[in-house]
């Protein structure tokens, strides 16, 4: 099999959760959370955050504020413009993890005086979706990753549940869903 003669910008795993109240409504909780093994800023992971637990704005949370903001200048700013705004302040905080990606999923983010926890559950069947820059004229990156949907999300910030919930979605005619563990990810750009 040929290698993707695609320049490699960033390899690592990028899950998301998207809530509304009632489907079809505009997300009341959208969550874009990253871990990077590589990049041309570092490692490092960082969360994306804009909810009525934030007061309906944009919160990031990284421990690597090179990686955020190089994210925000070119693959997560592309996915939702409202992250592109390099003048959102980044919050400092630690991160760990536990499950089994074949049952639920955590992902825990800790700042100075806040606790937040993305959880995963109700796990469907993966898709491997693979595009090349540019294939989309709206999308000069590429990507290849296991989607794994979840027709089961909560999310917490200090004990409070985010209002809203996951809704059942297709893609390439595969049951879907508006919150996903995106693993294996690894994002091009044409040389």
């Amino acid at each position: 099999m040929p290698a993707d003669p695609n320049r490699v910008i960033l390899t690592g795993e990028n899950p998301f959760i998207r809530l509304s109240v009632n489907d079809g409504d505009p997300f009341t909780t959208n969550a874009s959370f990253w871990r990077i093994i590589t990049c041309p800023a570092g490692p490092g992971h960082v969360l994306y955050l804009n909810s009525e637990l934030t007061g309906n704005r944009w919160r990031i949370y990284a421990d690597n504020i090179a990686m955020a903001r190089w994210l925000q200048t070119t693959v997560q700013g592309m996915l939702n413009p409202e992250t592109a705004d390099v003048a959102l302040p980044v919050v400092d905080a630690r991160f760990s993890k536990s499950g089994d990606p074949r049952y639920f999923w955590t992902e825990r983010v800790t700042a100075r005086d806040e606790e937040i926890a993305l959880t995963w559950y109700q796990i469907g069947d993966p898709l491997l979706i693979h595009t090349s820059p540019n294939e989309d004229p709206a999308r000069p990156y590429g990507v290849c990753t296991l989607l794994i949907p979840t027709l089961g999300a909560r999310l917490t910030r200090n004990d409070a549940e985010a209002a809203g919930r996951p809704w059942p979605r297709e893609r390439e005619g595969r049951p879907f869903s508006t919150c996903a563990l995106a693993f294996s990810e690894s994002w091009t750009e044409a040389r």
